[in-house]
């Protein structure tokens, strides 16, 4: 065999062999790189309330670790059920996420006949935040404290009226929950999701709502909303004035509300821990969390086991309390 023959299989075997590096090293970048396109995230009410504006913020510091957008979509209706069906029917490649709500997940599989199940057609990625509850009226309705909100709705039963973001979310079951253990009967208005809630509210069409301090407290503090009570166990740092509703006159009341974000069934597990570490990472930025704290919603973060088992927790107790309790999408 000649020199130049020599040569010239010693050059082919070059090429081939770093054509075969290249081609691997593209297989293998491509596969690690996620995501490699923008990023739907679904909110299943309508722009305005709480579920959404935490949505927006967590969107916004995810676009800058990914340098891909992630886009917020909101689907509103159904009290939350047309937005759950569209993100579990989504193509499952972790470019569509659902930022869902104790409602969406643990509650309307009791009081809806939805298309999907969220149990199995949708796959949790991570708690986000817990979010405190507030009893807050227009600055119009007589009652000033929850003592003379009882009293009068004794008088009047089924005459005053209270707003929620729709039928079988977490306003409506946190106000059939005062009604049970008040003893009292306020009428419900359901709405499309909190941000209309909250325009009648202002508008004084309505007397009352229980919902996020997300959503309420920038209306208690310029005065536009009168807070009565905070849903949970203790007084939020941000109104410690403000009493517990079991301070206030309900003993033993207690409600919370979460958001966290899901996958439609079948992403790669792969995918679902690479969107958890995200959400973990973007949550542990102090600036995140500082502005989630002034606005009454508790970073959490979770693995997606964890989340999973709230998840079934949260809907065996609230399917039990739906039946305890009577309570009926309308």
């Amino acid at each position: 065999m000649t020199a130049s023959r020599r040569f010239l299989l010693r050059r082919m075997g070059q090429l081939v062999f770093a054509a075969c590096v290249w081609t691997c090293a593209s297989v293998v970048q491509a596969e690690a790189v996620f995501p490699e396109k923008p990023v739907r995230m679904i909110v299943a009410f309508p722009a305005g309330g709480g579920t959404d504006i935490v949505a927006r913020l967590l969107a916004e510091k995810l676009t800058t670790l990914w340098g891909q957008q992630v886009i917020v979509d909101n689907r509103g209706g159904a009290g939350g059920v047309i937005g759950t069906e569209i993100a579990a029917r989504s193509a499952p490649d972790g470019h569509t996420i659902f930022m869902a709500t104790l409602g969406n997940l643990s509650i309307n599989p009791h009081l809806y006949k939805m298309g999907v199940d969220p149990a199995t057609d949708l796959a949790p990625i991570s708690n986000v935040v817990d979010v405190n509850f507030v009893l807050v009226a227009n600055p119009k309705f007589p009652a000033r404290n929850v003592k003379e909100l009882i009293a009068l709705a004794k008088q009047k039963p089924n005459q005053i009226n209270y707003s929620s973001s729709g039928v079988g979310g977490a306003p409506h079951l946190a106000g059939e929950l005062f009604n049970d253990m008040a003893d009292v009967k306020l009428m419900h208005i359901p709405y499309k999701g909190s941000g209309p809630s909250f325009t009648d509210l202002l508008g004084g069409q309505v007397s009352l709502t229980f919902d996020s301090l997300v959503q309420s407290l920038p209306y208690i503090q310029n005065g536009k909303l009168r807070a009565l009570a905070v849903l949970a166990n203790q007084r939020s740092e941000l109104l410690p004035d403000v009493p517990t509703l079991a301070e206030a006159g309900v003993p033993g009341y207690n409600f919370t509300n979460w958001f966290g974000l899901a996958a439609p069934a079948g992403t790669p597990a792969d995918r679902i821990d690479k969107l958890n570490a995200a959400v973990q990472q973007v949550l542990q930025d102090p600036a995140l969390r500082e502005r989630l704290a002034d606005m009454g919603a508790v970073p959490a973060g979770m693995t997606p086991a964890a989340f999973g088992q709230l998840i079934r927790d949260e809907r065996t107790k609230w399917g039990r309390i739906i039946q305890e309790r009577g309570v009926r999408a309308q």
